[in-house]
Order: structure tokens, then sequence, then C-alpha cells
């Protein structure tokens, strides 16, 4: 399938400085390297339209930073082009941006069709099976229950260490001679074991 070819320098913005809309360029760059887009040519695509419009709601408030507008318009183009080819608009933008991540990965889209990801006009057939299949659907809703609490039973052991330790509390003159024990029988082991 052949695509046509957009002319990559069109982007112009007329607000912001340079720095920041290359700062923006870079931010967006690397969000899509990280989502596995090598492509250059597809990638440059992709940039020059989030750009556009970043720079378009940047000319509607300037005050606004253009390198978080383009991360947001980023997010949106991907919640959109989500639902779009999963077909579940309805859902909220976590879930649709967790199933979509996991389905495109586990079906090796952006391997077997490097020019789908994000396009809304050419959606492959197969791409979007694919993608179907690998999208994880979730359980039953969460629902509320009641755990009793009940005393723990640590068994006869543990009776007996309670039993001793409020001994010590209670008997102080007790406490320091068994620390004073035990103190005098790691240095015996010691003074038998370097013999």
């Amino acid at each position: 399938m052949e695509l046509p070819l957009e002319p990559l320098n069109a982007f112009r913005p007329t607000t912001g400085t340079l720095e920041q809309w290359n700062a923006a360029y870079v931010r967006v760059e690397d969000y899509l390297r990280a989502h596995r887009i090598h492509n250059g040519i597809h990638q440059s695509r992709l940039i020059q339209r989030i750009l556009e419009k970043a720079s378009r709601r940047h000319a509607q408030d300037p005050s606004l930073d253009p390198t978080r507008l383009a991360a947001e318009e980023t997010e949106r183009e991907m919640d959109a082009w989500f639902a779009l080819v999963l077909g579940d608009a309805d859902r909220a933008h976590e879930r649709i941006a967790i199933d979509g991540r996991v389905a495109l990965l586990l079906c090796d889209g952006l391997k077997r069709w490097p020019y789908a990801f994000l396009d809304h006009a050419n959606i492959p057939e197969d791409f979007a099976r694919a993608m179907h299949e690998s999208s994880i659907r979730a359980g039953p809703d969460l629902a509320v229950s009641n755990m009793v609490p009940r005393p723990i039973d640590l068994g006869l052991l543990s009776e007996a260490a309670g039993e001793t330790l409020e001994r010590f509390e209670r008997y102080p003159f007790l406490r320091m001679l068994s620390l004073w024990a035990v103190f005098l029988a790691a240095l015996a082991t010691i003074f038998y074991l370097t013999r």
C-alpha cells in the first residue's frame, strides 16, 4: 500500500519560541520511540500532526507550555486511535490506554503493521482483528465483602515466650541476670572456640 507523502516541513508555529517547539518535538519523538515507532518517516508524520494540533491550542492560549500541550495531544491522539481500533469509545482514559498498549504489544502490531499506528483513516482489517483478539478484558466488578477478625493462635511456643517476656517486664532483676547469663555464655563460647 502506497501512502501519500505529505511535506514534512509544513509545520510553522505562530506562537512560542523555537526552543520550546524543539523541546516539544523531542518529547513527542521520545514518547513515540518508547512505543517502538522506529520508522523515521512515519514518526515524522505523526510528530508533525501532533505538533500542529498543539500549536493551534498554543495560539489560543500562549501562556501554556508547548511541551505539555504536545504531550497532552499525543495522549489524546492515542486514546482516540485505541478507541477506534478496539471499538470502545466509552472506556475511561486509563483503561483504554492500558488495554490498547497491551493489545498492541501482544499482537506485535508495530512490527507487522508499521504504518498503522495512529493512522485513523487506514486501519488494516487483520490488524484490527489482531488487536481485538489481544485485548484483555477485566473480570467481574469488585464486590464488597466482610471479614470477621479472629484471634490468631500461635501455639504453645508463643504462649511460653509471651509469659517469659511478661515475667521479664515484672522483674527487672531477672531480666538483668538473664542478659548477663547470655553475655557470659557468649564469652565462654568464644574463649572455648579460640583455644
